[in-house]
């Protein structure tokens, strides 16, 4: 056996039995965005594997394609988990999906009555409506994959959402409040161990397209040239999405191509 193999068992030992559950987590009062804050870290040289930064409040969080992530202080998981992917530097988007297939059990097992999705690319979707967001962010050296920073943004102890209308909390699913502490720790747990020991992009890309929302259902697009409806068939490997046109014909869209839009 090969000592990458002893590695990762002393590494998930040492996850699982940890004698503090809160060791390698930093958190803030507030801060402009927590992946910043992990970004400055591993720039400062101060980073390792599983260095997680939690906030109570963001006054800069991120989001996909440079949008803002708005929180209330104090009811949002605000969360950025350093990590040291396994895969292959072209595997980044299998990497991404095995995280929010990690995520979404959690969620799952933690409120069994509700459906939980994921949309395409990553957006945690609770009956219907978005919980929360992953922002994954890469640090590349060359040909190295050296460093990922996981973000995750989810909506816990919200009794209302009134400025979005398509978003909900984990209190409004299942009706009661969250540990957050149980949670956030059981997040990571699972993060952790997926990146420590990943599948293979084909059986990740299978889970993943087994949570994947509004599988095998119509969904309306738009871009600068107008708004249309195609059926969404699956996720390929490269991040890209399948979808079926209303005339028969199938195309795939890239990240940043198409918008989704909410009906």
């Amino acid at each position: 056996m090969d000592g990458n193999y002893f590695t990762k068992i002393i590494n998930l030992f040492a996850l699982n039995h940890m004698p503090d559950p809160d060791f390698g987590i930093i958190e803030l009062d507030y801060t402009d965005s927590t992946n910043n804050y992990a970004m400055q870290l591993i720039n400062d040289d101060k980073a390792y594997p599983g260095l997680t930064v939690i906030a109570r409040s963001q006054t800069n969080g991120k989001g996909q394609r440079g949008k803002n992530w708005l929180d209330e202080p104090g009811n949002s998981l605000l969360m950025s988990i350093i990590t040291s992917p396994k895969q292959a530097i072209w595997e980044q988007f299998a990497f991404s999906a095995s995280v929010a297939v990690a995520i979404a059990n959690v969620l799952q097992k933690l409120m069994p009555k509700t459906s939980v999705k994921i949309k395409w690319p990553n957006d945690i979707i609770i009956n219907d409506k978005k919980a929360g967001g992953i922002l994954i962010e890469n640090i590349l050296h060359g040909s190295r994959w050296t460093y990922s920073i996981i973000g995750l943004g989810l909506n816990v102890r919200h009794d209302a959402l009134p400025m979005l209308p398509n978003g909900i909390s984990l209190k409004m699913a299942c009706g009661k409040e969250t540990d957050m502490h149980l949670l956030r720790n059981e997040l990571r747990d699972q993060v952790m161990n997926t990146v420590l020991f990943p599948m293979s992009s084909a059986l990740i890309m299978q889970e993943y397209n087994a949570l994947l929302y509004k599988k095998g259902m119509y969904q309306k697009f738009s871009d600068f040239n107008g708004t249309w409806f195609a059926e969404i068939l699956h996720t390929r490997t490269d991040g890209a999405i399948e979808v079926l046109l209303e005339n028969g014909n199938t195309v795939f869209y890239h990240h940043g191509q198409v918008k989704w839009e909410w009906e």
